[in-house]
């Protein structure tokens, strides 16, 4: 499981202040901290349920994030994590079908070849929401 909070970068004259993140190389795992986006001056990051944060600077107000329907919107659309993941979704689309194949599809429905179709877009579409879902959203 994954959450995901919220803090503001404080610059001053001489320093950029961000989070503050593990020394990976000491953790037992691959999970890492994901900076998804900044919206309105609000970084957001995805950071893994398992990970323990280290201290962070006085100045960073680190704060959970309970998602709404309206932030996770506003997080994919500027994210380009998201962005990758949806690009990555259409590849894979695009190995199997061109686009004129797929208007093709909508002509022929329902038959056996839009079933065998839909199933792969569906578990295109299935592989791009677990990914999502791996950043919190």
């Amino acid at each position: 499981m994954t959450k995901i909070y919220s803090y503001q970068k404080i610059i001053d004259e001489y320093t950029t202040y961000t989070i503050v993140e593990p020394d990976y190389e000491l953790l037992e795992t691959e999970d890492k901290i994901i900076t998804l986006c900044t919206i309105d001056d609000i970084t957001y990051v995805s950071v893994p349920d398992s990970m323990q944060l280290p201290t962070q600077p006085e100045c960073i107000d680190l704060q959970e994030v309970t998602i709404t329907d309206e932030l996770k919107a506003q997080i994919k659309v500027a994210s380009p994590h998201v962005r990758l993941i949806n690009q990555r979704v259409d590849a894979m689309i695009r190995e199997r079908y061109s686009i004129g194949d797929e208007f093709k599809m909508l002509r022929l429905a329902p038959s056996d070849e839009s079933t065998v179709y839909n199933d792969y877009i569906e578990d295109c579409r299935a592989w791009g929401h677990d990914e999502k879902a791996k950043l919190g959203l």
